[in-house]
């Protein structure tokens, strides 16, 4: 299949000519002619299987047939995501993709000045990629008007209620025209998102291209055991004996990133760090630096589990499990993208065994356990099942009482069933004589 016979004009089949895009995915085959006969449309699919150009390459392309100029202050199509990260990296994409079409693109996101984002809209805006708070700021400000809106796409929908953007998405839902197309892409849904989508989408096609929930099989995964407090000495080990070339290591808190990082700086590796209490600017500087090969290593915490795409990258590493089972595709997804093949590595210790069991239990799998010599640990953690049980060995039986044990008080029984007469402890007491004393001579 050719994406001309999906129905692409020729400027969009232009584009994708030169951006080396040869054939369709799975998800692009199903989704673009859906969304270009105006469906409503919930589609799953694992991460790096081309969900962007499923959704992006037919909007423009109903953008720019349909093409009603657009309002000062106002959109004709929006893109919700739930980072700043995937913020940049969708409208990197979608304005690659409208290189040789009449349509406007814009991103605006939290983090750095709102004034160049409100100055930028008044001019108006053909398709506008956003996070959800910072979108309401500006709606609430009367810098964007959503009276033009003529489609509305969710992506990664399940991230932005885990971000706790549900209050944003009502405001939003409330305040969008009721005649218009809307669109859920996700590598995962929960059961709040199906409900959500219930309540925002209008009959829509549902397209699954792979198993709910299953990592990408160009992934190859296992783990190493660890004791908690020699996780960073593992992965520093590994780091030299793998000779890895380009990392991207998740953690758990901002402090294990910073820790890391300067840990990693120390010994001379080219190393930076993302988290939340970071500037956009700082964060963006080091992801750039990452894309170009300039750092061999980028510690992060799960803002960046979606949204970053890097050609090529070869290994994701685990230093902790996430909370969240479901951000643990997304994490690895980073990596073995479009048919290409690659690592996870997961240190885990003892602490995180009901994680790594939910994680089992989402992907159907249980991951292969390494052992590594020199860091086998104290705690040891519990064997688990592709249903997500934990093995636990059962503790040894007590080793029952003899007849007529030294010490043994109380009730004594033989070692047949008969029960016996309880028999009493005699404690000697000493006599004292309670007679009047006798007065020495």
């Amino acid at each position: 299949m050719t994406f001309a016979s999906l129905g692409l004009i020729d400027p969009l089949l232009r584009t994708l000519e030169a951006l080396g895009y040869s054939e369709p995915t799975p998800v692009q085959q199903k989704a673009i002619p859906a969304v270009l006969a105006g469906r409503d449309l919930m589609a799953a699919a694992q991460t790096g299987t081309g969900k962007t150009a499923g959704f992006a390459l037919p909007l423009l392309q109903r953008l720019a047939q349909e093409g009603a100029k657009v309002s000062s202050n106002s959109v004709r199509a929006l893109i919700l995501v739930p980072t700043r990260e995937l913020a940049e990296q969708v409208h990197a994409n979608v304005s690659a993709y409208a290189e040789a079409l009449p349509v406007s693109t814009y991103a605006v996101y939290g983090g750095v000045s709102i004034n160049p984002q409100m100055m930028r809209l008044r001019r108006g805006v053909d398709l506008l990629v956003a996070t959800p708070g910072r979108l309401m700021d500006l709606f609430r400000q009367n810098a964007v008007k959503f009276n033009q809106v003529q489609a509305l796409v969710l992506d990664e929908a399940d991230r932005m209620l885990d971000l706790g953007f549900a209050e944003e998405l009502r405001g939003l839902y409330a305040s969008l025209p009721k005649r218009r197309q809307t669109l859920l892409f996700s590598a995962t849904f929960s059961d709040e998102i199906r409900l959500l989508a219930g309540q925002m989408l209008d009959e829509p096609l549902s397209v699954e291209v792979s198993p709910r929930n299953v990592a990408a099989s160009s992934v190859k995964q296992w783990l190493v055991t660890v004791d908690k407090k020699r996780k960073a000495d593992l992965f520093c080990h590994l780091l030299k004996t793998k000779r890895w070339k380009q990392v991207l290591v998740f953690a758990k808190t901002r402090n294990g990133v910073d820790q890391l990082v300067e840990r990693l700086q120390g010994q001379g590796y080219a190393a930076d760090g993302i988290h939340g209490d970071r500037p956009q600017a700082t964060r963006q500087r080091a992801l750039d630096q990452f894309k170009a090969g300039e750092l061999a290593i980028l510690v992060a915490t799960d803002v960046a589990a979606r949204g970053l795409d890097i050609q090529d990258l070869p290994q994701v590493v685990n230093l902790d499990l996430p909370i969240n089972a479901e951000d643990y595709v997304h994490r690895i997804g980073r990596t073995g993208r479009a048919g290409n093949t690659g690592e996870a590595v997961s240190l885990v210790c003892a602490d995180e065994v009901d994680q790594l069991a939910a994680i089992e239990r989402l992907t159907r799998q249980v991951i292969k356990r390494v052992d590594e010599p020199g860091f086998e640990p104290d705690h040891r953690v519990p064997e688990t099942t592709a249903s997500g049980e934990v093995i636990k060995k059962p503790k040894k039986p007590k080793k029952p009482k003899t007849a007529g044990a030294k010490g043994s008080l109380g009730r004594w029984v033989e070692n047949n069933d008969t029960p016996q007469p309880e028999i009493q402890a005699v404690r000697k007491v000493p006599k004292f004589n309670t007679g009047p004393r006798k007065r020495k001579p």
